[in-house]
């Protein structure tokens, strides 16, 4: 029998209002794993209800006690993990590796946002006025709507929450329709595990096609002050319009067409290795995921035959088998449009050097693809593939791949391969990305890091100190510490 689950309102785990639930279909077994609640916009006032009630006493619960919830909920994510891979398993596909590495960021993002607690919240400003003590002080924004994911389900439902509450704030949270549970469902429990009170975090789930109304619903609530997503460049920017018209703030995560740089003086082997892991990780879905390697000339005939040898031999299908390299993809529309972008480019006179581009049983499966000769008139040069293929491209300098690399709309993250530490570094310079990884592959997160990218890969950071500002507000506070203030009038 497949799951059932409410949203939580209040603390509580509750039907929506409707009385409706919505499936949630594992993308390999093609079953339904679970129902879910199928909330709607009265559902979503519920919720700003009880968070907007719950704000004033959780901003001035002790910082102390704050970071005692989030230690502890980082021990019960930790613990969690064997669950947490049989859960991605089946909601998203996700192979054990990913999924075991999901839960422990996530607690490493539980454990940053404790320490983030205490972190200096104001400092003293100089002032022209006599006898007045100026400060600048960080308070709690109030309610904050969170919009998370399904690919790094519980990473993103955790980093969606986590420093938002640590500062103060409470949430709404609309967890993805792919991925109900591990981006939203599983982070509720683990934080009411762990001591949050009623109301600080309320999730609120939905079925797919009332998505828009949910969300415009959440965003309009003159209570929610802040809006924090995750999730495609083409969603993202509505949801950006959406909160500038209610004159929100947000910060915005999105697509990425990030670049592996393979310099002339690259260890080939290594490259190799780094391009494998970047391109096809989680079957490609990670926003940070590999979707071109540029190779110098000198090298790009031996990368290309080991890269391709590599992947032709990558083990894929069923995510629950140990020994599975590359699971499917999310849905069979995922599967049709990946699909659809290798047989254009295909047809366009692009080269296969691995994989067919065909959907496989159970119709959410690709055969891993590296595409060569790929030019600008075919979709994939510019269009995020967010699956299990990648396009090599050659060039005959350094200049001539940080300007194909840069040749993008978008700026998330990029990899630059090197014998040459100074050259590399020289060349990260010169990509116009919010990350960027000098021999390494562009697939990096650490909690404490500024996290985000420029252009249309969105804007705001998370993690850390930038994490810690973006969901605060900068208020002046002066007092007349000394005599009393003179009007001229």
């Amino acid at each position: 029998m497949p799951l059932t689950r409410g949203l939580v309102i209040n603390g509580q785990e509750v039907p929506a209002s409707s009385g409706r639930t919505t499936g949630d279909i594992s993308p390999w077994s093609g079953d339904v794993y679970a129902e879910v609640a199928a909330g709607t916009p009265d559902d979503v006032r519920r919720a700003v209800d009880a968070a907007d009630a719950a704000f004033e006493e959780w901003a001035a619960t002790k910082p102390a006690e704050r970071r005692r919830i989030f230690l502890r909920a980082a021990q019960i994510m930790t613990e969690r993990a064997a669950d947490i891979v049989t859960l991605m398993a089946e909601e998203v596909g996700g192979i054990a590796p990913w999924a075991g590495f999901n839960a422990h960021l996530a607690a490493d993002i539980l454990l940053e946002a404790a320490a983030e607690v205490t972190r200096p919240t104001g400092q003293t400003l100089a002032t022209n006025a006599s006898g007045v003590h100026s400060t600048q002080v960080r308070v709690p924004k109030g309610v904050i709507a969170a919009i998370s994911p399904w690919n790094a389900p519980v990473i993103l439902g955790v980093r969606s929450v986590a420093m938002p509450i640590a500062m103060g704030n409470t949430v709404v949270m609309k967890p993805s329709e792919d991925a109900p549970i591990a981006c939203g469902l599983l982070v509720s429990d683990v934080l009411h595990e762990a001591g949050l009170p009623p109301g600080v975090l309320n999730v609120v789930t939905n079925d797919p096609a009332d998505a828009p109304e949910v969300v415009s619903a959440l965003i309009a609530d003159p209570r929610v002050r802040m809006v924090n997503f995750t999730g495609s460049t083409e969603i993202g920017r509505a949801i950006g319009v959406q909160a500038a018209r209610h004159l929100k703030p947000a910060v915005l995560e999105l697509g990425g067409k990030n670049a592996l740089l393979v310099l002339e003086d690259a260890d080939v082997d290594y490259a190799v290795d780094a391009a494998v892991f970047g391109s096809f990780m989680n079957a490609g879905q990670i926003c940070m995921c590999v979707d071109r390697v540029i190779v110098h000339r000198a090298v790009a005939e031996e990368f290309t035959a080991k890269f391709a040898d590599r992947v032709r031999a990558l083990p894929y299908g069923d995510p629950g088998d140990p020994g599975t390299a590359v699971g499917p993809v999310v849905n069979p529309a995922a599967a049709a449009r990946i699909a659809a972008l290798v047989a254009e480019a295909v047809a366009q006179g692009a080269e296969l050097a691995a994989g067919t581009g065909e959907i496989e049983k159970p119709g959410t499966l690709i055969r891993p693809v590296v595409l060569t000769g790929v030019t600008k008139e075919m979709k994939i040069y510019y269009d995020e593939i967010f699956g299990p293929a990648t396009v090599v491209h050659t060039v005959d300098s350094a200049d001539e791949a940080v300007a194909l690399a840069n040749d993008t709309p978008y700026g998330l993250t990029a990899g630059v391969i090197t014998e040459n530490l100074a050259g590399g570094l020289e060349v990260a310079g010169r990509l116009r990305t919010g990350i960027v990884h000098v021999n390494d592959q562009s697939i990096g997160d650490e909690p404490q890091a500024p996290f985000g990218g420029v252009k249309s890969s969105g804007y705001g950071r998370f993690g850390g100190q930038a994490g810690a500002e973006a969901f605060t507000d900068t208020r002046w506070v002066t007092a007349q510490a000394v005599g009393h203030a003179h009007f001229p009038i």
